[in-house]
């Protein structure tokens, strides 16, 4: 990128125009991830915890606030800055709006110190499983404040991934989301071995996605000359050149991208992680992280391999129907419910693909649509799953849960509801978020595969159901779990994503509008 500081000047270099209202809520969300980790540093340990809390929020406020105001002014066709590595566009803007909100719902869930004593965090992150020092912190009041910037550096890396321009700055961006998340995957307080080993998996798993990526990534690098998506797409649409390394390339990014959204046959770290996490952990990943991977899915399909689209898109058909069929077939053999969401995920991961791989404006905006109203709800319903407890901290076993309307009957119409909207009934955001992507589909003449996604969601739709009859329709064991009863922060969060959900199932016009106000800039 030289010749562009030097366009003006060869004999000096010139800074690169950088429009800072089109990427200050990136900065400060950024920004506030380094003054909390200065706090972590600074600040005594008894402050930490309320002042990371008020900042964390503060900071995704104020990054809504910003995105607010932009959008307002934003260009039609969307910008490009920092040299074209961020394209600024209507989908990008949608997609941070979307992640921000996921993200104060998932903070008040990291925050909360009372489902939990001191918090579902280890206190000391260096004691080892099973230890005196690991027994005595259990029932203390201590918290490890550091998943806060954590979770910052975390949110700020998905939100550069959904804008990126070029496949360079989409790696760094996927760097800077993924390795906050393979430390917060194993500082669970209960359950450490299992909490660890989750934390590995994902790491070592998540490496060998990376390199998919990179080394797709160089491969399209030597087919088009640039690693800009522009340039790509252009170098499709006039050259000579080997297909060889353009679709071995393409092939290479999109494993690491699938891996990242949980999509089959990619998905095997899935069903792991999601149980053995910090279920607030677990609860940012499944929401956030997902709309993150869709969002640099549609980006890449769409500004970059637009015109080959009939050469790769029979593949992708095959990983949707894959996808698909193990999310629904596999979820049915679960009896934690942790894994049953996860397996839950790897299905609705084929559905947003299918909309993912329309090519039309109706396809992108509804599974703009789909990523907003699928995050609420697998955000509540992580909320609920961590207020059944017994004395060994959650309890996720289906047997658990059996009898649970009786104990908690407002807990069970809770999770009967999202659970009725994972499943796709009207009157649900579920059900608009299906219909939008499969009329798109449809409209797009993949009729095959809609009908293919239609059984599959009706297989889904039996686990379930099966803990709904659970829940209402078998008597609570005597020494089953208890209910605990959700501090402010949990009530709050889980309160958020009822309502997102059944809003978006009765009046979604307005989320439907705002997903279609425009395509991708290049």
């Amino acid at each position: 990128m030289l010749e562009v500081f030097l366009a003006q000047d060869p004999g000096k270099i010139s800074a690169p125009a950088i429009d800072y209202a089109a990427i200050l809520p990136i900065l400060i969300i950024l920004g506030a991830a380094c003054v909390s980790v200065l706090f972590e540093a600074f600040l005594i340990k008894h402050q930490r915890w309320s002042a990371q809390v008020i900042l964390s929020l503060l900071a995704i406020v104020a990054a809504g606030v910003a995105l607010v105001v932009y959008v307002g002014d934003s260009p039609e066709r969307g910008v490009t800055t920092l040299t074209g590595s961020l394209s600024i566009d209507k989908p990008a803007l949608f997609l941070w709006g979307t992640l921000l909100a996921l993200a104060i719902g998932a903070v008040l869930l990291i925050a909360d110190r009372s489902v939990e004593p001191g918090g579902a965090f280890v206190a000391q992150a260096a004691i080892r499983p099973g230890t005196f020092q690991d027994r005595a912190q259990v029932g203390s009041t201590g918290m490890q404040t550091e998943v806060f910037p954590l979770t910052l550096f975390a949110l700020g890396g998905m939100m550069v991934f959904t804008a990126a321009n070029d496949l360079l700055t989409m790696f760094i961006a996927l760097e800077v989301l993924s390795l906050p998340l393979y430390l917060m995957c194993g500082l669970a307080r209960r359950r450490r071995l299992i909490s660890q080993e989750a934390a590995v998996k994902y790491f070592l798993l998540g490496a060998f996605s990376s390199a998919f990526f990179l080394y797709g990534l160089a491969l399209l690098y030597g087919y088009a000359n640039s690693v800009k998506l522009a340039d790509i797409a252009n170098a499709t649409a006039g050259t000579n050149r080997s297909d060889t390394l353009l679709f071995a390339g393409l092939g290479l990014l999109m494993v690491g991208l699938l891996f990242k959204g949980s999509v089959g046959p990619f998905h095997t770290w899935t069903p792991d992680v999601y149980q053995g996490a910090p279920t607030p952990v677990t609860a940012f990943m499944a929401a956030c992280t997902k709309v993150a991977a869709f969002g640099a899915i549609l980006r890449v399909l769409t500004v970059g391999f637009e015109s080959t689209s009939w050469e790769w898109r029979g593949v992708l058909w095959g990983v949707a129907i894959v996808s698909m069929v193990l999310g629904a077939v596999l979820g049915l053999t679960q009896t934690d419910v942790k894994r049953m969401i996860a397996y839950s995920s790897i299905a609705h991961a084929g559905f947003l693909l299918v909309g993912a791989i329309a090519m039309t404006e109706q396809g992108l905006s509804g599974t703009l649509f789909y990523l907003l109203a699928y995050g609420f709800t697998t955000l509540a319903a992580f909320g609920v799953v961590s207020l059944v407890r017994d004395s060994n901290g959650e309890a996720t076993h289906l047997s658990a849960w059996a009898g649970l309307a009786k104990r908690s009957p407002v807990l069970a119409g809770v999770f009967t509801f999202l659970l009725l909207a994972l499943a796709g009934i009207p009157l649900t955001s579920g059900f608009i978020g299906k219909f939008v992507v499969f009329e798109a589909a449809l409209t797009d003449g993949m009729a095959p595969l809609v009908v293919i996604a239609l059984v599959a969601s009706a297989v889904a739709a039996f686990f379930y159901l099966r803990v709904v009859v659970l829940m209402y329709f078998s008597e609570p064991s005597p020494e089953g779990p208890t209910v605990t009863v959700p501090g402010t922060f949990t009530t709050v969060a889980i309160t958020l994503g009822v309502i997102v959900t059944l809003v978006l199932g009765i009046i979604p016009a307005f989320a439907l509008d705002w997903a279609s106000a425009g395509g991708f800039a290049s």
